[in-house]
């Protein structure tokens, strides 16, 4: 075979296999699919874990209160996961308690217990985008976010604070979503997220959730020790600071029943 032909049979391959690799390539919404689904993957398999948490509510004028908390969070199998927030000071809001149950398809479940009022209160679809418990973070951000909540995007790729980060774009499923889009950053050497950007209804930004000072447990599972939300819109911002992470406790479905809300401790 002469030159002009080894060439030109060279040439075909190489566009072959170009041809290929574009027919193979990932569109924007697989990539930012495929990511979302790694994230989730990185966190699989903790079981359960408690906490505690610091709540710093801080108004326009830079005037800050102090909330305690305590977190219950088991692991969803076939399901989404399952939380329950204790709050213990102050006197005012001891007592009080948050339970969720995150679904992968349809609207979560959400109860709250005010001591009060001696009653569980269901908390409606259409409710949960308001304020928890006068916090910056509103009912549905307490849900886990499991991968079938969202639509996702992928961006592009960009550096955040030193770390390569891929930049997703996700919609909420859910029509009563107070959020319009999200815009997340992943960082991508531990599938952490590390900023997420809230846009209300109208598609204006309204919020900012970063993420800080994360730690590894069991050797797998990352948990940031804050979570720093801002309103944009409003001037205020709450900072929630979590400490004494404990994994595998032995957390049972039972404690996670909406009748042991007034019997939370």
């Amino acid at each position: 075979m002469n030159i002009y032909f080894r060439t030109l049979s060279l040439s075909v391959v190489v566009f072959t296999i170009g041809m290929g690799s574009s027919l193979l390539a990932e569109s924007p919404e697989e990539k930012g699919l495929r990511i979302a689904r790694e994230v989730d993957l990185a966190d699989v398999g903790f079981g359960d874990y408690t906490a505690s948490t610091k709540m710093t509510l801080t108004n326009k004028h830079g005037q800050s209160s102090v909330r305690l908390m305590r977190n219950r969070t088991l692991e969803g199998t076939t399901d989404g996961d399952k939380a329950l927030i204790i709050f213990d000071n102050p006197r005012d809001v001891k007592g009080s308690a948050v339970l969720t149950w995150t679904h992968k398809a349809g609207p979560d479940d959400q109860w709250l217990y005010l001591p009060a009022l001696k009653r569980v209160k269901r908390i409606s679809s259409k409710n949960k985008s308001g304020p928890f418990m006068g916090s910056e973070f509103a009912y549905e951000d307490l849900a886990s976010q499991e991968v079938e909540k969202y639509s996702y995007r992928f961006l592009n790729e960009e550096k955040l604070e030193g770390h390569d980060c891929y930049v997703l774009e996700r919609d909420p499923v859910d029509v009563n979503s107070g959020y319009s889009v999200q815009k997340v950053w992943i960082r991508q050497d531990r599938l952490t997220q590390e900023k997420v950007e809230f846009y209300d209804r109208k598609k204006s930004l309204l919020k900012t959730l970063t993420f800080k000072d994360y730690k590894q447990y069991l050797d797998k599972f990352w948990r940031a020790n804050s979570f720093l939300m801002i309103n944009h819109q409003k001037g205020k911002k709450t900072l929630l600071e979590w400490q004494d992470y404990a994994f595998k406790t032995g957390l049972t479905e039972k404690a996670f029943h909406q009748s042991q809300l007034k019997k939370a401790r």
